[in-house]
């Protein structure tokens, strides 16, 4: 992963040009040069890729602006995603539409998927923000496949105490949580691994770019709020360097009995 150099400015002008950044999608490409992330050694997009060559329907929960299902080599005959949010839906829809594949407009905290029971051969989400594994396991086919990378415990929590201050020492995004769920609802989980990821930030506008797209890191995040926390990483980015923090992401593939 490549080391950062300061992204130089001022506070003004980093916080600004962050605050006017477009968010729509899950779509990192603006912090190039100025955030890195360790990916995970599973390679998710490459699984991914592999567990849909030969399926005949597939869903992708919480698709976001379809960015990685709209790259994939080949699309199920049957493809559908589900977004909640108004612009990814657009999004999605305008990439995905032309590869054949339904958008379906779906809310993350309502627990029903608007699918029929067995309907699809392969399930997949990637930072998913809630999984209804009873759902989940009710419109797979039996011997049909759910392939997930979550995000785990604790992740970014260096950046969310340096806003929050500290936080409980237990976390609702446990893999061992996700497979007690997940065989609770009748699967047979595979493939349950995590690995903890260094991250970097070269300027508090990266920072604010970050918070504003990852909104779940720092809940109540506004410039406004959190100005003097702002500034004072401001000022630790230019004086130490840039900010680390380290991700945690989770594995898991299950599959539903025959």
């Amino acid at each position: 992963m490549p080391r950062l150099g300061i992204v130089e400015g001022s506070f003004e002008a980093l916080v600004e040009e962050a605050e006017a950044a477009p968010i729509e999608g899950w779509d990192f490409t603006w912090l190039k040069g100025r955030a890195t992330e360790e990916r995970p050694s599973w390679g998710y997009s490459g699984l991914l890729a592999e567990r849909a060559k030969n399926v005949s329907s597939l869903l992708d929960l919480q698709t976001g602006g379809g960015e990685l299902l709209g790259s994939l080599p080949r699309l199920a005959p049957l493809t559908v995603a589900t977004e909640g949010w108004e612009p990814n839906v657009r999004r999605a829809a305008h990439r995905l539409h032309p590869r054949r594949a339904w958008v379906v407009v779906a809310q993350e905290d309502r627990p029903m998927l608007p699918f029929g029971s067995g309907t699809f051969d392969l399930i997949v989400s990637r930072h998913p923000v809630a999984t209804w594994w009873d759902e989940v396991a009710r419109v797979l086919r039996p011997g049909g496949r759910y392939l997930s990378q979550q995000v785990g415990p604790h992740s970014m929590q260096e950046v969310t105490e340096f806003f929050m201050g500290p936080q409980p020492a237990t976390s609702p995004r446990s893999p061992e949580l996700a497979r007690e769920r997940s065989t609770g609802a009748g699967l047979r989980v595979e493939n349950l691994k995590m690995e903890r990821l260094r991250a970097t930030f070269a300027d508090v506008g990266a920072v604010v770019y970050f918070l504003r797209l990852v909104i779940w890191t720092v809940p109540d995040f506004s410039v406004a709020k959190y100005r003097d926390r702002l500034t004072a990483l401001h000022e630790e980015i230019t004086t130490n360097g840039p900010f680390v923090a380290h991700a945690t992401r989770f594995l898991i593939e299950a599959t539903k009995p025959a």
